[in-house]
Order: C-alpha cells, then sequence, then structure tokens
C-alpha cells in the first residue's frame, strides 16, 4: 500500500469517526429528551402528547434538563472525537442551533404548543451548552 493511499484511508476512517462522534452526541440528546418527555407525559406532570403546554414551570423545567442533556451531548462529542474536540463541539452546536431554530420557527408559526419564550429559549441555549460541555472535556 503506497503512503498516499494510507493517508487517504487514514483520513477516511478519521471523518467516519467525526461523523459518528457528532451523530452519536445528537442521538444522544435526542433520546434523552424525548425519553425524559415521555416520562413526565406518563406521570401525567406534563399534559398528554399534541396538547398545549402553557405552565411557564413546566416549561422551565424542560428548557432545564434540556440545558443539561445540551452540555452532555458536548462533553460526548468532544470525548469520541478523534481529533479537534472543541471543533467537532462546535460543529454539534452549529446543528443545534439550526435544529432548534427551525424547531423554533415551526412552533411559532404552524403550532400552538405554549409560551413562544421556550422554543426561542431552546435555540438560544443550544450552542453555549454544547460548547461547556465540550470545554468540560
Amino acid at each position: 500500500m503506497s503512503t498516499l493511499t494510507a493517508t487517504a484511508t487514514g483520513h477516511g476512517r478519521q471523518v467516519g469517526r467525526s461523523i459518528t462522534a457528532i451523530a452519536a452526541a445528537l442521538v444522544a440528546n435526542v433520546v434523552l429528551s424525548l425519553g425524559v418527555d415521555q416520562l413526565l407525559h406518563v406521570l401525567a406532570v406534563y399534559p398528554p402528547w399534541g396538547q398545549p403546554m402553557y405552565d411557564n414551570s413546566l416549561n422551565a423545567l424542560a428548557l432545564s434538563y434540556r440545558i443539561v442533556f445540551g452540555v452532555l451531548s458536548g462533553y460526548l462529542v468532544a470525548r469520541l472525537a478523534p481529533h479537534t474536540p472543541m471543533r467537532h463541539a462546535t460543529i454539534l452546536g452549529v446543528i443545534a442551533v439550526v435544529l432548534s431554530t427551525l424547531g423554533a420557527v415551526a412552533a411559532l408559526t404552524q403550532a400552538d404548543l405554549g409560551p413562544a419564550w421556550y422554543p426561542i429559549a431552546l435555540a438560544l441555549v443550544a450552542f453555549p451548552c454544547v460548547w461547556l460541555g465540550g470545554k468540560l472535556r
């Protein structure tokens, strides 16, 4: 195997590991968030799925554990990154901002699911939480 081929193969492996690290952290965040949501729906802390949740304290509760999960996701992506952990955290943070901004736009324009501040707050805290998790690593 030539040096060029070995380098290309090694680079391909690192790109694959980078994508896997980012995907794993994103999936972990979604699974943890929806898992806690489901638990709180089953325990009747939250109203049934699809019904608006206007209680500010319940929205603050949801925001609080999403903040924790955002930090954990940043830590996880930095931990799994094959190199430059903060670059991986930054990429995940940008993805989180884009996804939460799209969610905020949808929530504010198409669905009446609760107070406007909640999806806006999710978009605003997405990057700092992931960044902090990366830094903690």
